[in-house]
């Protein structure tokens, strides 16, 4: 059959599928001794003085945190004329928050933009997740990310003291993504040119399907 996989029977399925979780485990136990690694990754002080607006108004980076002694912060690109649909897709993927604050640790979106523009997105996307105004470009060029880009930076706070320990951009970012992992899954994959799929599978250019999840009916 053109663009499908092979069918097999049951047995040679099964012998197949078992040589790929052979693989699945060896990446696994990968990505377990990398994790060890970055819990050992040294720290930096980050220094005081950024401000945010969020509902209630100006707030320093410590009052992030919510109380929680971990920070994980998502950069959110600053808009143009919209939203970055990419930065959109990530946020349509947390879920609750719960189960973070279990562990003592706070996610927040944070952009350089006005909090009222950002506040009516939030508000259209139906996030709960919180998102800060920026108050400037120093807290985003203090991460790196001067040219208006987007990443991840993970903070650690003692008292009012606040410390840097980790920042991931690009595909690092894009790894967190729940659809994203649960297309990887499937014969199909995300269906993007740059894909190593066989002969015949349906694929586009990159980043061209993507649609905030309100617009999916106008594409």
């Amino acid at each position: 059959m053109n663009g499908m996989p092979p069918v097999a029977s049951p047995e040679d399925w099964q012998a197949a599928l078992h040589r790929l979780r052979v693989r699945e485990k060896e990446a696994t136990r990968a990505l377990d001794a990398l994790a060890a690694e970055r819990r050992r990754l040294p720290m930096v002080r980050f220094a005081g003085g950024y401000r945010f607006e969020g509902p209630a108004g100006e707030l320093g980076l410590a009052d992030l945190f919510e109380g929680r002694r971990q920070l994980v912060v998502y950069h959110f690109m600053p808009p143009g004329e919209d939203f970055c649909v990419g930065c959109s897709g990530f946020a349509d993927n947390i879920g609750r928050l719960e189960h973070l604050h279990a562990r003592d640790t706070t996610l927040a979106l944070v952009t350089p933009a006005p909090y009222a523009r950002l506040a009516a997105y939030r508000a259209r996307m139906g996030w709960q997740v919180p998102w800060y105004a920026a108050l400037g470009p120093a807290f985003n060029e203090a991460c790196g990310l001067g040219g208006g880009g987007f990443g991840l930076s993970v903070f650690l706070r003692e008292g009012e003291v606040v410390y840097r320990s980790y920042f991931t951009d690009a595909r690092g970012v894009d790894r967190l993504r729940l659809d994203f992992n649960l297309l990887d899954l499937t014969p199909f994959g995300r269906q993007e040119s740059w894909e190593d799929s066989p002969s015949g599978w349906p694929q586009t250019e990159p980043y061209r399907w993507w649609r905030r999840h309100d617009e999916y009916g106008e594409a």
